[in-house]
C-alpha cells in the first residue's frame, strides 16, 4: 500500500497534489512555449519564371541551362519570399505578340519576350527604390540560354561568386539573396534562397550560417523555470504526505 499511495489516493483516483503539480507544470510549459518568438524568414532575390499556357510557372532550370524557344515568354521578379511555394510572380502584360510586335527576327535567330518586375518598395533593400517594371523583346541566336536572353535586354547584370543573379539593370545596387526577417528587416546573411532562384547554375542551398537553428536563451531559461517549479511542487506534495 505504501508504494501505491505515492501515485494514487485511497479512493483509487490520482492524488490531488499530483494533479495540481501536473496542471501547474503543464500550464507553465505551455506559457513558455507560447511565448517563444517566431522566426519566419524569407530571402530577397530574383526568381525566374516560365510562361506556360497563359500562367506563370516557377522555372525548373536555371537561366544558364534553360533555352527558351522562339515565341516564348520568360519572367524575372525581385521580391522577398521563402521558397518557390510563396514566391511572387511577375506582374503586367506577358503576351509575346504584344511584347515582340515591333522586333524582327534575325536570320538563324529567335525572339523571346522578357518581363522584368523589379518588385515593390516593401521588398526593396534599405535606401533603394525599385525601377518601373517593363517588358522587352530579345532577339538572340537560336541556341541562346535564358541568361543570354536576359543579358541582351537588361544589362548591367550582377552575379555573386556562386552564380546567383544579384541585380538586373543595376537593381539592386548591393546585396544578393540576403535573409530577411518576417518584418522586412535584414537578418543574418545566408547561402541564398531555397528553390529555383535565378542563378546561372544549380539552385542555391537554403541552409543558413546558424544562429536561429537552436532554442533561444529566453526559451531555455523558461524551461529551466518550469522544471524548478515542478520540483518545488513535487517536494511540497511529499512534505504534505509525510
Amino acid at each position: 500500500m505504501g508504494f501505491r499511495s505515492s501515485f494514487r489516493s485511497r479512493s483509487g483516483r490520482p492524488a490531488p497534489a499530483r494533479v495540481a503539480v501536473a496542471a501547474v507544470v503543464a500550464g507553465a510549459a505551455l506559457a513558455v512555449l507560447g511565448a517563444a518568438p517566431a522566426h519566419a524568414q524569407g530571402y530577397r532575390y530574383w526568381s525566374f519564371w516560365d510562361r506556360k499556357g497563359g500562367n506563370w510557372v516557377y522555372a525548373t532550370q536555371g537561366p544558364a541551362t534553360e533555352r527558351p524557344a522562339d515565341g516564348e515568354v520568360r519572367g524575372f521578379r525581385f521580391a522577398v519570399s521563402a521558397d518557390s511555394k510563396d514566391a511572387e510572380q511577375p506582374r503586367g502584360s506577358a503576351r509575346f505578340d504584344t511584347v515582340c510586335a515591333g522586333t524582327s527576327t534575325k536570320a538563324g535567330g529567335k525572339r523571346v519576350a522578357v518581363v522584368l518586375d523589379f518588385g515593390t518598395a516593401a521588398d526593396a533593400p534599405d535606401g533603394e527604390h525599385p525601377p518601373t517594371s517593363r517588358t522587352e523583346c530579345a532577339s538572340v541566336p537560336q541556341d541562346a540560354t535564358a541568361a543570354e536572353v536576359l543579358a541582351a535586354v537588361a544589362k548591367p547584370l550582377r552575379y555573386d561568386s556562386g552564380a546567383l543573379l544579384c541585380a538586373v539593370s543595376g537593381y539592386p545596387k548591393k546585396g544578393c539573396g540576403e535573409q530577411v526577417a518576417d518584418g522586412g528587416g535584414e537578418s543574418s546573411k545566408s547561402d541564398g534562397p531555397a528553390g529555383k532562384s535565378a542563378s546561372a547554375g544549380s539552385p542555391s542551398s537554403s541552409e543558413t550560417d546558424g544562429g536561429d537553428d537552436g532554442p533561444s536563451v529566453g526559451l531555455i531559461a523558461g524551461l529551466a523555470a518550469v522544471l524548478a517549479l515542478g520540483a518545488a511542487a513535487g517536494w511540497q506534495a511529499r512534505r504534505r504526505r509525510g
